[in-house]
Protein backbone atom coordinates (compact mmCIF):
# COMPACT_ATOMS: atom_id res chain seq x y z
CA UNK A 1 0.00 0.00 0.00
CA UNK A 2 1.34 3.81 -1.38
CA UNK A 3 1.49 6.33 1.27
CA UNK A 4 -1.17 7.97 -0.81
CA UNK A 5 -3.51 4.98 -0.53
CA UNK A 6 -3.14 4.78 3.14
CA UNK A 7 -3.50 8.41 3.86
CA UNK A 8 -6.76 7.77 1.63
CA UNK A 9 -8.19 4.96 4.16
CA UNK A 10 -7.15 6.94 7.03
CA UNK A 11 -9.31 9.99 5.93
CA UNK A 12 -12.08 7.48 4.93
CA UNK A 13 -12.25 5.92 8.68
CA UNK A 14 -12.21 9.36 10.11
CA UNK A 15 -15.27 10.25 7.93
CA UNK A 16 -16.99 7.28 9.52
CA UNK A 17 -16.14 7.70 12.86
CA UNK A 18 -17.63 11.06 12.97
CA UNK A 19 -20.30 10.90 10.52
CA UNK A 20 -23.64 11.64 12.37
CA UNK A 21 -21.74 14.02 15.33
CA UNK A 22 -22.21 17.10 13.08
CA UNK A 23 -24.49 18.33 15.65
CA UNK A 24 -21.73 18.09 18.38
CA UNK A 25 -19.19 19.25 16.09
CA UNK A 26 -21.00 22.70 15.72
CA UNK A 27 -21.53 22.70 19.81
CA UNK A 28 -17.69 22.33 20.12
CA UNK A 29 -16.67 25.40 17.37
CA UNK A 30 -19.03 27.10 19.31
CA UNK A 31 -17.12 26.68 22.46
CA UNK A 32 -13.80 27.45 20.96
CA UNK A 33 -15.12 30.55 19.80
CA UNK A 34 -17.14 31.87 22.82
CA UNK A 35 -13.39 30.77 25.26
CA UNK A 36 -11.39 32.58 22.52
CA UNK A 37 -13.37 35.85 22.87
CA UNK A 38 -14.37 35.84 26.79
CA UNK A 39 -10.40 34.80 27.46
CA UNK A 40 -9.22 37.77 24.91
CA UNK A 41 -11.24 40.37 26.64
CA UNK A 42 -9.98 39.04 29.88
CA UNK A 43 -6.27 38.92 28.85
CA UNK A 44 -6.95 43.20 27.34
CA UNK A 45 -8.60 44.10 30.51
CA UNK A 46 -5.53 42.11 32.54
CA UNK A 47 -3.22 43.93 30.28
CA UNK A 48 -4.54 48.06 30.60
CA UNK A 49 -5.11 47.35 34.63
CA UNK A 50 -2.10 45.31 34.92
CA UNK A 51 0.65 45.55 32.83
CA UNK A 52 3.24 44.35 34.93
CA UNK A 53 1.92 41.62 36.21
CA UNK A 54 0.63 40.68 32.83
CA UNK A 55 3.96 40.77 31.18
CA UNK A 56 5.56 38.39 34.27
CA UNK A 57 2.85 35.96 34.06
CA UNK A 58 3.37 35.60 30.39
CA UNK A 59 7.20 36.07 30.31
CA UNK A 60 7.26 32.65 32.71
CA UNK A 61 4.76 31.13 30.43
CA UNK A 62 6.85 31.88 27.37
CA UNK A 63 10.09 30.51 29.42
CA UNK A 64 8.09 27.16 30.65
CA UNK A 65 5.99 26.46 28.06
CA UNK A 66 8.38 24.60 25.60
CA UNK A 67 10.10 23.79 27.75
CA UNK A 68 7.06 20.97 28.49
CA UNK A 69 6.53 20.05 25.08
CA UNK A 70 10.56 20.19 24.65
CA UNK A 71 11.23 16.93 26.99
CA UNK A 72 8.37 15.80 26.03
CA UNK A 73 8.93 15.22 22.55
CA UNK A 74 12.76 15.00 23.20
CA UNK A 75 13.89 17.95 21.71
CA UNK A 76 17.56 17.93 22.61
CA UNK A 77 18.95 20.52 20.16
CA UNK A 78 16.00 23.09 21.48
CA UNK A 79 16.73 21.89 25.00
CA UNK A 80 20.71 22.97 25.04
CA UNK A 81 20.28 26.10 23.28
CA UNK A 82 17.34 26.84 25.78
CA UNK A 83 19.63 25.88 28.81
CA UNK A 84 22.81 27.91 27.59
CA UNK A 85 20.30 31.50 26.91
CA UNK A 86 18.93 30.57 30.18
CA UNK A 87 21.96 30.71 32.28
CA UNK A 88 23.62 33.34 30.70
CA UNK A 89 20.36 35.65 30.94
CA UNK A 90 19.90 35.09 34.25
CA UNK A 91 23.61 35.66 35.79
CA UNK A 92 22.45 39.64 33.65
CA UNK A 93 19.73 39.76 35.10
CA UNK A 94 21.49 38.91 38.78
CA UNK A 95 23.43 41.49 37.79
CA UNK A 96 21.53 44.17 36.91
CA UNK A 97 19.15 44.07 39.73
CA UNK A 98 21.73 44.28 42.38
CA UNK A 99 21.95 47.68 44.31
CA UNK A 100 23.89 49.64 44.17
CA UNK A 101 24.56 49.04 40.41
CA UNK A 102 27.95 49.75 39.13
CA UNK A 103 27.26 51.58 35.80
CA UNK A 104 30.59 52.24 34.16
CA UNK A 105 30.46 54.07 30.50
CA UNK A 106 33.68 52.13 28.98
CA UNK A 107 32.67 48.94 27.73
CA UNK A 108 36.35 47.70 28.46
CA UNK A 109 36.09 48.31 32.23
CA UNK A 110 38.39 45.76 34.27
CA UNK A 111 35.89 45.23 36.37
CA UNK A 112 33.63 42.42 37.96
CA UNK A 113 30.68 44.24 38.02
CA UNK A 114 28.46 44.47 34.78
CA UNK A 115 27.50 47.52 33.77
CA UNK A 116 24.35 49.05 32.30
CA UNK A 117 25.63 49.47 28.72
CA UNK A 118 26.77 45.55 28.79
CA UNK A 119 23.53 44.14 29.73
CA UNK A 120 21.99 46.33 26.71
CA UNK A 121 24.40 45.00 25.08
CA UNK A 122 23.42 41.09 25.59
CA UNK A 123 20.16 42.12 24.93
CA UNK A 124 21.17 44.19 21.88
CA UNK A 125 23.01 40.79 20.47
CA UNK A 126 19.84 38.95 21.44
CA UNK A 127 17.71 40.92 19.66
CA UNK A 128 19.95 41.20 16.34
CA UNK A 129 20.75 37.29 16.30
CA UNK A 130 16.94 36.53 16.90
CA UNK A 131 16.10 39.39 13.94
CA UNK A 132 19.26 38.04 11.44
CA UNK A 133 18.20 34.05 11.99
CA UNK A 134 13.96 34.76 11.76
CA UNK A 135 14.52 36.53 8.58
CA UNK A 136 17.06 33.73 6.82
CA UNK A 137 14.60 31.17 8.15
CA UNK A 138 11.71 33.14 6.38
CA UNK A 139 13.98 33.26 3.16
CA UNK A 140 14.55 29.34 3.04
CA UNK A 141 10.85 29.02 3.35
CA UNK A 142 9.83 31.30 0.52
CA UNK A 143 13.09 29.85 -1.50
CA UNK A 144 11.15 26.39 -0.77
CA UNK A 145 7.83 27.07 -1.65
CA UNK A 146 9.34 28.92 -4.87
CA UNK A 147 11.69 25.77 -5.79
CA UNK A 148 14.67 27.23 -5.50
CA UNK A 149 16.06 24.63 -3.12
CA UNK A 150 16.02 22.43 -6.51
CA UNK A 151 19.36 24.08 -8.00
CA UNK A 152 21.15 22.92 -4.48
CA UNK A 153 20.20 19.96 -5.01
CA UNK A 154 18.00 20.10 -1.72
CA UNK A 155 15.16 18.32 -0.81
CA UNK A 156 11.44 20.33 -0.36
CA UNK A 157 11.23 18.33 3.28
CA UNK A 158 15.02 19.21 4.03
CA UNK A 159 15.15 23.41 3.28
CA UNK A 160 11.43 23.85 4.79
CA UNK A 161 12.42 22.04 7.78
CA UNK A 162 15.63 24.46 8.37
CA UNK A 163 13.48 27.62 7.28
CA UNK A 164 10.97 26.25 10.11
CA UNK A 165 12.98 25.76 12.42
CA UNK A 166 15.42 29.03 12.28
CA UNK A 167 11.94 31.00 11.55
CA UNK A 168 10.72 29.82 15.54
CA UNK A 169 14.31 30.25 16.74
CA UNK A 170 14.45 33.80 16.18
CA UNK A 171 11.03 34.83 16.96
CA UNK A 172 10.96 32.86 20.10
CA UNK A 173 14.69 33.97 21.70
CA UNK A 174 13.25 37.70 19.85
CA UNK A 175 10.21 37.54 22.31
CA UNK A 176 12.24 36.28 25.41
CA UNK A 177 15.18 38.59 24.95
CA UNK A 178 12.90 41.93 25.14
CA UNK A 179 10.93 40.48 27.93
CA UNK A 180 14.07 40.14 29.86
CA UNK A 181 15.59 43.55 28.58
CA UNK A 182 12.31 45.25 29.81
CA UNK A 183 13.06 44.12 33.10
CA UNK A 184 16.33 44.87 33.61
CA UNK A 185 15.57 47.86 32.43
CA UNK A 186 13.10 48.84 34.73
CA UNK A 187 15.71 47.70 37.56
CA UNK A 188 18.51 49.64 36.68
CA UNK A 189 16.52 53.12 35.25
CA UNK A 190 14.73 52.75 39.13
CA UNK A 191 18.06 52.17 40.47
CA UNK A 192 20.17 54.76 38.95
CA UNK A 193 17.37 56.82 39.99
CA UNK A 194 16.21 59.35 37.22
CA UNK A 195 13.50 56.45 36.31
CA UNK A 196 10.35 55.74 37.92
CA UNK A 197 7.65 53.37 37.34
CA UNK A 198 4.12 55.54 37.82
CA UNK A 199 6.27 57.82 40.19
CA UNK A 200 8.52 60.70 40.44
CA UNK A 201 12.10 60.29 40.04
CA UNK A 202 14.15 60.14 43.13
CA UNK A 203 16.97 62.19 41.21
CA UNK A 204 17.22 65.23 39.54
CA UNK A 205 18.18 65.36 35.95
CA UNK A 206 21.13 67.26 35.24
CA UNK A 207 22.22 69.05 31.96
CA UNK A 208 24.53 66.63 29.80
CA UNK A 209 23.97 63.51 31.71
CA UNK A 210 22.24 60.25 29.75
CA UNK A 211 19.11 59.34 32.34
CA UNK A 212 19.23 55.80 31.05
CA UNK A 213 23.32 55.31 32.00
CA UNK A 214 24.00 58.39 34.40
CA UNK A 215 27.35 58.84 32.53
CA UNK A 216 28.34 62.37 30.84
CA UNK A 217 27.29 63.30 27.46
CA UNK A 218 30.56 64.65 25.78
CA UNK A 219 28.75 65.45 22.61
CA UNK A 220 26.36 67.83 21.25
CA UNK A 221 23.33 66.75 19.72
CA UNK A 222 24.32 68.44 16.55
CA UNK A 223 27.90 67.33 16.48
CA UNK A 224 28.92 63.66 14.81
CA UNK A 225 30.38 61.91 17.48
CA UNK A 226 33.61 59.50 17.28
CA UNK A 227 31.91 56.87 19.24
CA UNK A 228 28.86 57.80 19.27
CA UNK A 229 26.30 59.76 18.76
CA UNK A 230 23.99 62.01 21.10
CA UNK A 231 19.84 61.81 20.48
CA UNK A 232 17.23 64.69 22.13
CA UNK A 233 13.72 63.53 22.50
CA UNK A 234 11.19 65.87 21.89
CA UNK A 235 10.45 66.74 25.45
CA UNK A 236 14.31 68.07 25.49
CA UNK A 237 15.81 65.57 27.10
CA UNK A 238 19.12 64.03 25.74
CA UNK A 239 21.25 60.68 25.92
CA UNK A 240 23.59 58.57 23.90
CA UNK A 241 21.93 57.09 21.03
CA UNK A 242 23.07 53.45 21.91
CA UNK A 243 21.44 54.08 25.39
CA UNK A 244 17.79 55.55 24.30
CA UNK A 245 17.70 53.01 21.37
CA UNK A 246 18.45 50.07 23.55
CA UNK A 247 15.61 51.42 26.29
CA UNK A 248 13.63 52.04 23.27
CA UNK A 249 13.68 49.49 20.90
CA UNK A 250 15.11 46.24 23.06
CA UNK A 251 13.44 47.36 26.21
CA UNK A 252 10.43 48.21 25.09
CA UNK A 253 10.00 51.29 26.54
CA UNK A 254 7.79 54.19 24.17
CA UNK A 255 8.69 57.21 26.44
CA UNK A 256 11.17 59.43 28.07
CA UNK A 257 13.29 57.46 30.89
CA UNK A 258 13.18 60.92 33.04
CA UNK A 259 10.05 62.44 32.13
CA UNK A 260 7.63 59.89 30.93
CA UNK A 261 6.31 61.72 27.55
CA UNK A 262 5.54 59.79 24.66
CA UNK A 263 8.03 59.06 22.37
CA UNK A 264 7.51 58.70 18.31
CA UNK A 265 9.65 55.79 17.36
CA UNK A 266 9.67 56.62 14.18
CA UNK A 267 11.52 59.74 14.29
CA UNK A 268 14.26 57.45 15.63
CA UNK A 269 14.99 55.65 12.54
CA UNK A 270 17.88 57.28 10.74
CA UNK A 271 16.54 55.63 6.70
CA UNK A 272 13.74 53.20 6.01
CA UNK A 273 15.27 50.07 6.87
CA UNK A 274 15.77 50.51 10.59
CA UNK A 275 11.90 51.18 10.70
CA UNK A 276 11.22 47.35 10.04
CA UNK A 277 12.42 47.32 13.61
CA UNK A 278 9.05 48.56 14.22
CA UNK A 279 7.77 45.85 12.99
CA UNK A 280 9.55 42.83 13.99
CA UNK A 281 9.18 44.26 17.73
CA UNK A 282 5.31 44.21 17.02
CA UNK A 283 5.13 40.80 15.17
CA UNK A 284 7.13 39.46 18.44
CA UNK A 285 4.63 40.94 20.57
CA UNK A 286 2.09 39.50 18.75
CA UNK A 287 3.81 36.37 18.99
CA UNK A 288 4.09 36.20 22.63
CA UNK A 289 0.73 36.11 23.09
CA UNK A 290 0.26 32.62 20.09
CA UNK A 291 3.16 30.78 22.54
CA UNK A 292 2.09 31.33 25.62
CA UNK A 293 -1.77 31.78 25.73
CA UNK A 294 -2.79 29.86 23.34
CA UNK A 295 -2.05 26.56 25.06
CA UNK A 296 -4.16 27.73 27.67
CA UNK A 297 -6.90 28.74 26.18
CA UNK A 298 -7.08 25.24 23.93
CA UNK A 299 -6.82 23.35 27.30
CA UNK A 300 -9.48 25.03 28.92
CA UNK A 301 -11.25 24.19 25.46
CA UNK A 302 -10.69 20.45 25.67
CA UNK A 303 -11.39 20.57 29.75
CA UNK A 304 -15.00 22.16 29.05
CA UNK A 305 -15.88 19.58 26.08
CA UNK A 306 -14.28 16.89 28.10
CA UNK A 307 -16.78 17.75 31.21
CA UNK A 308 -19.57 18.19 28.87
CA UNK A 309 -18.79 14.62 27.04
CA UNK A 310 -17.86 15.93 23.37
CA UNK A 311 -15.31 14.22 21.87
Amino acid sequence: MTPRESWRMQHERLHVKHKGHEAMHAEMILILGATLVVAQIVLVQWKQRHHRSYNLVTLVQMWAVPLYFTLKLYWWRFLSMWGVFSVITSYVIFRATRKPLACRTPSYASSDFLSCRMVYKWFLLIYKLSYAVGLLGYVAIIFTIVGFNVFFRIKAEDSMDVGVVMLFYGLYYGVLGRDFAEICSDSMASTIGYYSHGGIPSRSLSEHICAVCAQNILVDVDEEGVMENTYQLSCGHIFHEFCIRGWCIVGKKQTCPYCSEKVDLKTMMNNPWEKTHVLYGQLLDWLRYLVAWQPIIIGIVHGINFSLGLE
